[in-house]
């Protein structure tokens, strides 16, 4: 898999998720295989330039979690090029354009979805930014606005134009939001719509045979995961082993879960400090009880962590509470265990496990 002169080692990548995808995760990602790039939140070209530290907290990298893409949002030509000159001077491998955020906080200003809106506004813009980097830039969207505005196509063929090294494309249109089921069909016409470039698609992706259906329906190149990377984070090395061999890798022990939210929470300390590091960790310790059977001990009492030794205590008397669930080998038994997958484009009626933001996407 190549984007540009950047080389590959998979065709999977991590989507960014806003508040989620921090270097402390990316790294817990990329120890387990399986994937080829992972990307930041997304960042504000306008705060990078005003130097502020949250946004170079956003874009801390690490060598160990490389290739590494960040991506930016901002409707302005000069601040996109300028950030994305800093970006690369800082040492990322890529950068990528948000064109798909639906949060009005964001398209209100000329960027993430908006952009889908006028496309010879954006291509110049995309123009400017690849003139001046050296570095391969990738753009992320939806579909388009809404139904009746399904521009990208369109747009990925104008970016191709000016020399983009792919499209990422989620198969919903800003008006869905997170409603209703992945659109196969449009992604295809993505990929249909360009040459040479590749196209990845994105999209209720959480199981090994969800990505292998969107390849096989999409004619895309690649997978990127978002949501499902946090309900699963061996889904990368899984679906690669699937895809190349068909064969299913086992799910995760309990044990193996346990040990991996140790080290995030290690890692989450180590780069925002303890008090600020467990804060954090409250949204994402819940992502991992997910998988753990019975949890809501657990869960009502990691939310308020506040020290690493007060997780360690919280974990220990939860392992002991978990223990009544458990038949005499250690196993859960059989009617407490977790769903086998969370909802996906696979289901036949998929339902939404994975919480994500509802309602009209104007009260975002």
């Amino acid at each position: 898999m190549r984007l540009g002169d950047l080389e590959l080692e998979s065709n999977l990548f991590l989507s960014p998720l806003a508040g989620y995808t921090n270097l402390p995760f990316r790294l817990t990602i990329k120890t387990l295989g399986g994937i080829g790039l992972v990307t930041t939140d997304l960042v504000n070209a306008r705060s990078l330039l005003e130097r502020r530290p949250v946004a170079f907290k956003m874009i801390a990298s690490d060598p160990r979690e490389q290739p590494m893409s960040v991506q930016l949002f901002g409707g302005i030509p000069e601040e996109m090029r300028d950030a994305a000159l800093m970006v690369q001077e800082r040492g990322a491998q890529s950068v990528d354009i948000n064109m798909g955020c639906p949060v009005k906080k964001v398209t209100k200003t000329g960027s993430g979805s908006s952009m889908m809106k006028d496309l010879d506004a954006t291509q110049l813009l995309v123009k400017g930014m690849i003139d001046a980097l050296k570095i391969p830039v990738t753009a992320k969207m939806r579909l388009g606005w809404d139904d009746d505005n399904i521009t990208a196509p369109e747009l990925a063929r104008a970016l191709e134009d000016v020399g983009v090294a792919a499209i990422f494309v989620h198969g919903r249109t800003r008006a869905q939001g997170f409603s209703g089921v992945v659109n196969l069909e449009g992604i295809r016409k993505v990929k249909r719509a360009v040459r040479t470039i590749p196209v990845i698609g994105n999209g209720d992706v959480t199981t090994p045979e969800a990505a292998r259906l969107m390849l096989e329906r999409t004619e895309c190149d690649g997978v990127s995961i978002g949501r499902g990377a946090f309900y699963n984070p061996w889904i990368f090395t899984q679906t690669e082993r699937y895809i190349q061999t068909g064969e299913m890798m086992p799910e995760a022990t309990f044990d193996q879960r346990v040990s991996l939210m140790r080290i995030h929470l290690q890692r989450m300390i180590e780069f925002y400090g303890e008090d600020r590091g467990c804060i954090q960790f409250r949204k994402v310790a819940p992502w991992y009880a997910k998988r753990f059977g019975p949890s809501k001990f657990f869960k009502d009492r990691v939310v308020r962590v506040a020290s690493l030794e007060e997780f360690e205590e919280i974990l220990a008397n939860y392992i002991e509470w978990r223990t009544r669930f458990c038949d005499d080998s250690g196993q859960l038994q059989e009617r407490y265990r977790p769903p086998e997958q969370y909802s996906s484009i696979t289901d036949d009626s998929p339902t939404e496990r994975i919480k994500v933001l509802k309602g009209p996407v104007e009260k975002w």
